[in-house]
């Protein structure tokens, strides 16, 4: 059910700050693989060659990030604990513009293992971020109760609206309660994919949709409510959002798994598969508001069952005039 009606403006849609951490033992993550069925594991390669393939490509993308203007903060993971989705960071942490961070209950035990108060630390004494608020909601993994950051919530942050595809990874009361925490309107829905001959529940809201400042990339055909579907592309169209519809086909290849980010001007930052799975018009269409940025992302896509959205955690706070 959507419970939708606009509240106040005034906040960013995107940010030129980006965090990023840098993987040092990048591998198929058995615990995550039990929903996350974007995860293949097909390259048949060694931890070696799996982790220094992913390092080039997040190096890569790193690089191109830079080159576009993006403030992008990288922090070297650890090799302890073993964490070895650490280059996800959005799922654990978001930072919003009234100065508050949120930390998230995570399904699978050893990503818990990635929250670090020492990155808090140093976006404060290196990076100058205010930070006047924390609120935590992990103590609801106790209760096997699971919110994955902006995996599992796509905000449209200038109408303030939480998009959310439940899931298990997808908690309904504890997107409620963010919403309320956060001043947002829930928009629930369901979204499936096929899997083995079956439709089962996509694990994070942010691999079928994309929220940018002038437009919105979803799969709809996930959205096998049909009723439900014409209300989410209603909505999207009522709040000035053009609507590049995927298919599910596309959103296999991450075409759903993007962000729009704040450089020298504006980009929407892809993997290349997502890119090339793209036809002529969506391409034009996405190119007449902001310019797109890929990178090769082949290892970490088939590993970790995540992309390029994944792989930045966005910035809002504020920084202290030095």
């Amino acid at each position: 059910m959507f419970y939708y009606a606009i509240k106040k403006r005034g906040m960013n849609q995107i940010t030129n700050n980006i965090l990023m951490i840098r993987p040092v033992a990048f591998k198929y993550n058995d615990q995550t693989a039990k929903n996350n069925y974007y995860q293949k594991n097909t390259l048949n390669l060694s931890l070696f060659d799996t982790q220094n393939k992913a390092l080039y490509e997040f190096d890569n993308l790193v690089d191109k990030l830079k080159s576009i203007g993006v403030n992008v903060i990288v922090i070297e993971d650890t090799l302890l604990p073993q964490t070895p989705d650490s280059i996800f960071p959005n799922n654990w942490i978001s930072f919003h513009q009234n100065g508050t961070i949120c930390m998230y209950p995570m399904f699978a035990e050893n990503r818990r293992l990635e929250r670090r108060t020492d990155i808090v630390d140093q976006l404060i004494n290196q990076h100058n971020f205010i930070i006047d608020n924390t609120i935590d909601y992990t103590k609801y993994e106790l209760n096997n109760r699971y919110l994955e950051g902006t995996g599992s919530m796509v905000l449209d942050r200038e109408n303030k609206l939480c998009y959310a595809a439940v899931s298990v990874r997808t908690d309904k009361r504890l997107v409620m309660k963010f919403c309320k925490d956060f001043d947002y309107t829930p928009i629930l829905f369901t979204a499936n994919q096929n899997f083995k001959n079956k439709r089962l529940p996509i694990y994070h809201t942010n691999v079928m949709m994309c929220i940018a400042d002038s437009f919105a990339i979803i799969c709809l055909d996930s959205i096998d409510d049909k009723r439900e579907r014409l209300k989410l592309e209603s909505l999207l169209n009522e709040t000035n959002k053009h609507v590049i519809n995927i298919s599910e086909e596309q959103k296999s290849k991450f075409a759903g798994n993007m962000l729009q980010v704040k450089g020298l001007d504006s980009h929407i930052v892809m993997s290349e598969s997502a890119y090339r799975s793209l036809n002529k018009d969506q391409i034009d269409v996405i190119n007449s508001y902001c310019s797109i940025t890929y990178s090769d992302l082949k290892t970490i896509e088939n590993c970790g069952g995540g992309s390029a959205r994944c792989m930045m955690a966005e910035i809002f706070l504020n920084s202290k005039v030095c």
